[in-house]
């Protein structure tokens, strides 16, 4: 999904301080006048990273007839990795390396954009509720400017005394996802039943997110309210969580990432200069016929006409770790 802020915020790797932290959304309008508000939980002020997970935005259920569902037209990325998660509707994903591929409930579908990328996401018309979670994984130096890519994987279920799960990235609750990241990663869907408890055995280098999508769960003796993130550091090796009714949460995790990034509209880099340099590129690619070939490509089978960049902010941007 594109960032479609008309003034993005430019987006800083932030100092991480210790105890557990419960995060709000804010509303962000995607689009024109029927807009698409997400939820957007990460980055925030006070944290811009979870392990190498930069971005998360929470949408729906929206009814497709009143909001006009996801119609996201042709966008560039660089430096990181898309993660599309539905809970309800479908999604259709083209992209500038060639792939097309249906977003469902329950599957995974993951881009890498590596040195330069561009996609459209446009729910489909059979789709009349829409809701899930779009996220983006930041890529280390090492595979930052690496050769774009799509992987598709749709994870079993593992269920347990009133819980059941989905691991579509890492390992967890027994059930180990096959799809390869740059950095070590945790990506899992969890359903708990009204007054369910479930610990579950996590990696202590890592720190964890919990999003709540559904009910009230407790993150230990923590209360975090449906749309909430609770960020966990690292350090522990059991992570509880109460169900007070019926709830779904999205948990996350990685070791923590270790680079300074900016993070600005699209755009993961290094440097002002580099992020500049991005958006010159795709302007570039824009013509009065569409657009043509440069860094990002052009995805194939799509008739809606690309995304300019928005105007840059009148002050450098931060490099910061």
């Amino acid at each position: 999904m594109s960032n479609l802020e008309d003034k993005p915020d430019e987006m800083i790797c932030a100092a991480r301080r210790s105890g557990v932290e419960v995060m709000t959304p804010r509303d962000v309008p995607l689009g024109g006048p029927r807009a698409m508000t997400v939820r957007r939980t990460l980055p925030q002020r006070e944290r811009s990273l979870i392990g190498a997970w930069c971005f998360l935005d929470h949408y729906g259920p929206d009814d497709v007839a009143e909001t006009g569902g996801m119609s996201v037209a042709p966008h560039p990325h660089t430096g990181l990795q898309t993660v599309s998660w539905l809970f309800t509707g479908e999604i259709e994903h083209r992209d500038s390396a060639g792939h097309h591929a249906l977003v469902r409930p329950g599957e995974l579908n993951l881009m890498t954009a590596g040195r330069g990328i561009s996609h459209s996401e446009v729910s489909t018309g059979e789709t009349t509720v829409l809701h899930g979670a779009q996220l983006w994984v930041a890529l280390p130096a090492d595979a930052r400017d690496g050769t774009p890519g799509f992987e598709h994987y749709a994870p079993d279920a593992v269920t347990g005394p009133g819980w059941e799960a989905r691991v579509f990235l890492g390992s967890l609750l027994g059930s180990t996802s096959p799809v390869a990241t740059a950095t070590p990663l945790l990506g899992a869907e969890l359903l708990l039943g009204a007054g369910t408890e479930v610990h579950v055995d996590v990696d202590p280098s890592y720190e964890h997110g919990v999003l709540v999508d559904t009910g009230v769960v407790s993150i230990g003796e923590v209360e975090t309210k449906q749309h909430e993130l609770a960020y966990l550091p690292p350090g522990s090796q059991r992570l509880s969580i109460d169900a007070h009714v019926d709830a779904r949460v999205l948990l996350l995790g990685g070791p923590p990432f270790g680079e300074a990034i900016v993070m600005w509209w699209n755009f993961v880099g290094r440097t002002h200069e580099e992020v500049v340099g991005f958006r010159e590129e795709w302007m570039a690619q824009l013509v009065d016929e569409g657009y043509a070939e440069g860094r990002f490509g052009v995805p194939t089978g799509n008739d809606l006409p690309p995304i300019p960049a928005p105007a840059l902010p009148n002050a450098r941007l931060k490099e910061r770790r």
